[in-house]
């Protein structure tokens, strides 16, 4: 390991505080990751010494903050590998999939097409693509996902074969079974196929290094506050396919110039920006990005993969307690599982009383709890700031929970 994991934890102040009377062990980053202290420093310093809208003003302060929000999307571009002029920032991941599902779906989305997407998709990467098919009566059609928690991939090429098939959208990781995808595989066929290629990254930027270019999809979205910074996303597009795109919001900004019934638009990536953005969060997404680059994208994902194999490892110890997904060396730092005993709303809140934060829930994939035949799930989450005492912590409780509510 390239940091040290108590180290990262005090750049955390939340974690000075206290649950119940019992230390915090925050195990729901996969839902949202707390901030560090830099990221917080960036973000008080904008809103104290040097907010002003960007892009308008030429007095000192609007020219500051126009330079360190453009220095921000920079530093996004060299996080990703790709060029500033196709960051796109919005407020989250999934308001960027919104953005092409209106934008590009409905300019080539028509009837008699399909929509290929996966079994495990956020809601964010199904709901837009589905409800798109239902207005352009398009066909909607699914990867499915094995019992082990894998994409059957071999299913992909007979959904291409009748070039039917416009656009292939798929997750990067699943926020559910912490399933990484083949996802270049998936692209590489797509493509190949003549399909457009949606990426759903906003589970696996905070975790593991991502270079467009080697992945060669044609949008790629994920959000910041999943990644240590505020609430702000970034929706990442092939600069040909974001210039061949209509606006998705009309508005301050995003124009070059405006007549009585015409308008001409602004560049890109600035025509998908209507109106006043997330300043000071988009720079101290930039903070963030620093941060996580110099504790090591390749080194992040080899601690979580390391937390994710000691819990598999001690909640196989737990007879009553049921993991989703494939072995620890195939996911992200997700572990989500129920128990024969209980609820998982009931054993969130029994890990609460332990100082245990836990998500509990459908996780926004109904459908994919459905492939597996539950109705919900208890998920745990890690990141830079988790360790094994952390797990340990977590097992306990949930021992509690099985002498509490075992009968």
């Amino acid at each position: 390991m390239s940091f040290d994991v108590s180290q990262v934890k005090r750049d955390f102040p939340i974690f000075q505080r206290e649950i119940h009377g019992k230390r915090l062990v925050f195990l729901d980053s996969a839902a949202s990751a707390q901030k560090p202290q830099p990221v917080i420093d960036a973000l008080v310093r904008v809103y104290s010494q040097s907010y002003a809208n960007v892009h308008r003003g030429i007095y000192t302060l609007a020219e500051e903050a126009t330079a360190e929000y453009e220095q921000a999307r920079e530093k996004v571009a060299r996080f990703i590998n790709a060029s500033a002029n196709e960051i796109v920032n919005v407020r989250n991941t999934t308001e960027g999939l919104n953005l092409l599902a209106y934008s590009w779906g409905e300019a080539n989305i028509e009837a008699g097409d399909r929509i290929v997407v996966t079994e495990m998709e956020h809601h964010a990467n199904l709901v837009p693509w589905q409800q798109l098919a239902l207005r352009k009566h398009a066909e909607l059609a699914f990867i499915p996902v094995t019992d082990e928690g894998e994409l059957d991939l071999a299913a992909l090429p007979p959904l291409l074969a009748d070039g039917k098939a416009k656009l292939v959208a798929c997750t990067m990781a699943s926020n559910v079974l912490g399933t990484i995808t083949p996802i270049k595989d998936v692209v590489r066929i797509a493509r190949e196929a003549g399909a457009v290629t949606v990426v759903d990254a906003a589970q696996a930027a905070p975790h593991i290094a991502i270079d467009v270019k080697e992945i060669g999809a044609d949008f790629l979205a994920f959000s910041g506050h999943k990644m240590c910074s505020p609430n702000v996303g970034i929706l990442w597009g092939r600069h040909e396919m974001l210039e061949s795109l209509p606006p998705f919001l009309f508005g301050g900004d995003m124009i070059r110039s405006v007549r009585k019934y015409d308008s001409c638009w602004n560049d890109v990536p600035y025509k998908f920006e209507a109106g006043t953005p997330s300043i000071a969060e988009a720079i101290a997404l930039g903070a963030a990005v620093d941060y996580l680059t110099a504790l090591g994208m390749d080194a992040i994902h080899e601690h979580e993969v390391q937390l994710v194999q000691y819990t598999m490892e001690q909640l196989a110890d737990i007879p009553e307690v049921h993991i989703l997904g494939p072995s620890a060396e195939r996911r992200g730092g997700v572990v989500s599982f129920w128990m024969d005993c209980a609820h998982p709303h009931d054993i969130a809140s029994i890990l609460d009383e332990e100082g245990v934060c836990v998500r509990a829930g459908h996780h926004c994939a109904q459908p994919l709890h459905t492939r597996f035949g539950v109705q919900a799930t208890a998920r745990a989450s890690f990141y830079v700031y988790n360790d094994e005492a952390d797990v340990d912590a977590l097992v306990a409780a949930l021992r509690r929970v099985v002498k509490l509510l075992k009968r």
